[in-house]
């Protein structure tokens, strides 16, 4: 059986020459859903004004990959991270969804492990 969270929050985290970057997404809502599968993959759903059509259209053209950011649940939890590719967008109205399929990363991970250090500073 799935569970499903409420999304608090998101950060999208990727390399642009060689620099880490991060783009907080205000979001209007959202879901992360524990698929429970055998690959351990979660679903996060973020549902956000259109004005990031153009941001998210050029992201999946150059990023296969990228690291994000979430709260769950409430704002004062700490940040859980995932490596996602992003499957899906969808205009809805004036506003839009963004569809990733991921899982959570390891803080001890040799590669995924550093990221999480640099991003938490």
């Amino acid at each position: 059986m799935m569970k499903t969270f409420k999304l608090k929050s998101l950060i999208i985290c990727f390399e642009n020459d060689e620099r880490l970057v991060q783009q907080y997404i205000p979001i209007i809502d959202g879901l992360i859903i524990d698929r429970e599968d055998d690959l351990q993959q979660w679903i996060i759903e973020a549902y956000m004004n259109q004005s990031y059509k153009d941001f998210f259209t050029l992201l999946n053209q150059e990023q296969s990959k990228l690291i994000l950011q979430v709260k769950i649940t409430k704002e004062t939890n700490d940040p859980a991270f995932f490596l996602c590719k992003m499957i899906d967008m969808n205009d809805i109205e004036n506003n839009m969804n963004v569809l990733f399929k991921g899982s959570i990363i390891d803080r001890n991970d040799e590669v995924y492990g550093n990221w999480i250090k640099k991003i938490e500073g």
